[in-house]
């Protein structure tokens, strides 16, 4: 993030009505979904600040989802970001770890599902991969939404295999 947008950053954060909840690496956050792009450098700026702690907040994961359901423009490399933030924040953050209560699980379905993004689902899908143990409905919501066709699915999954066949083909030669 250049030195202006982490200026506004800050002056968000003084200048907005709740500003003692918003930390500065939420503001942070909020700055570059204002700016309209976050590049690799911004990743990389948000991973070290985000995980200085360990802890990724109720609040910066709000603040995540909405970056990511912005029309920014995204490095590649937010997607990981993204997802290991959100798993980091779901399922082991909290004791016993490795475990995603009715409360969390109903939070993330409720933000996947405003959010709409191949990002957003693809956090649905590691939590189920990750977690040692998710409500019972959980896995079923899940699945409901691949079968509806959420958004950019189909694309993803077309390129995921498009790409893998090219890779395969590369080293049949």
């Amino acid at each position: 993030m250049s030195a202006q947008a982490m200026m506004k950053a800050k002056a968000l954060a003084m200048a907005a009505p709740d500003a003692l909840a918003l930390d500065a690496r939420r503001a942070a956050v909020v700055a570059l979904r204002q700016s309209g792009r976050v590049t690799r450098d911004d990743v990389r700026r948000l991973r070290r600040d985000i995980f200085a702690d360990g802890a990724v907040t109720r609040d910066e994961a709000d603040a995540l989802f909405a970056l990511d359901m912005s029309k920014c423009e995204r490095d590649p490399e937010w997607t990981a970001f993204f997802v290991e933030s959100i798993l980091d924040h779901v399922i082991w953050q909290a004791r016993p770890t490795g475990v995603v209560n009715e409360g969390k699980a109903e939070w993330l379905l409720d933000r996947a599902d405003r959010a709409k993004t191949i990002s957003a689902f693809t956090v649905l899908v590691s939590v189920l991969a990750e977690a040692h143990r998710t409500p019972i409905w959980f896995v079923a919501a899940v699945k409901a939404r691949a079968a509806r066709g959420w958004p950019g699915l189909d694309a993803a999954l077309t390129a995921a295999v498009n790409e893998a066949a090219a890779l395969a083909e590369e080293f049949a030669v």
